[in-house]
């Protein structure tokens, strides 16, 4: 058999920390264990994992080497490493599965899968189809807690940028520095400056985000998204 192992971590913090390093001795140590010709293992940093990964940057790579018949044997640490959900995997170990390509997941449930074989498939569609339902799960809790919040008059999701919460924890106060970065930021988009450009003024006049890190495009699109 001859393997691409491929690693995604979803932020630059993972990058710093052990993660990446992780995945690659997990892989590493199962190709071995396996007698798999381990061709390489590739990487994907700082990828959020809603975005396929045939549009992913290295992403590309892997599905080239399935195309062009390199490989036969992708392995992965999780599902969520590679897939966007239970679903998108289903579909691409059906997909590839005409190709002869057969999918290794280190870790689903606590189990190892293999769908090169009947059982490896059968327990990875059981498996997948309990992470969708976990996942839908999750997220109808989520908005049950929102729902009950906002009948409490309570605030939904994170302060707005430029406000803090009264002593009744329900009212939103102005927080005066963080309203004159507010006005600033009005002041400079209407003056035709860039995102970058504000968050550049933003560093130098010393204001901080709402968490206390310094100012990027990102955060000020954010500012202005939620104030219109």
């Amino acid at each position: 058999m001859r393997a691409y192992g491929y690693i995604r971590v979803s932020s630059v913090e993972q990058i710093k920390g052990t993660s990446l390093d992780e995945q690659k001795r997990q892989i590493e140590a199962y190709a071995t264990l396996k007698e798999i010709d381990l061709l390489g293992v590739i990487i994907d940093p700082a990828i959020k994992g809603e975005i396929p990964i045939h549009l992913r940057p290295q992403g590309k790579l892997l599905i080239e080497a399935i195309d062009n018949g390199s490989i036969d044997t992708v392995i992965i640490c999780k599902l969520d490493r590679a897939f966007r959900s239970a679903s998108d995997c289903l579909n691409k170990v059906e997909e590839w599965g005409k190709k002869n390509i057969s999918l290794h997941i280190l870790n689903i449930s606590g189990q190892t899968v293999d769908t090169s074989s009947p059982m490896g498939k059968f327990f990875i569609t059981m498996m997948a189809g309990a992470a969708e339902l976990e996942k839908n799960l999750i997220k109808e809790r989520c908005s049950n807690g929102r729902e009950a919040r906002k009948r409490e008059g309570k605030v939904i999701g994170g302060l707005p940028f430029g406000y803090d919460l009264a002593e009744d924890g329900k009212t939103l106060i102005e927080e005066p520095i963080e309203q004159e970065a507010l006005l600033l930021i009005h002041e400079l988009k209407s003056s035709g400056h860039s995102l970058r450009e504000i968050a550049a003024e933003l560093n130098d006049q010393g204001y901080a985000t709402k968490k206390g890190s310094t100012w990027t495009h990102g955060h000020v699109q954010g500012v202005l998204r939620r104030a219109a």
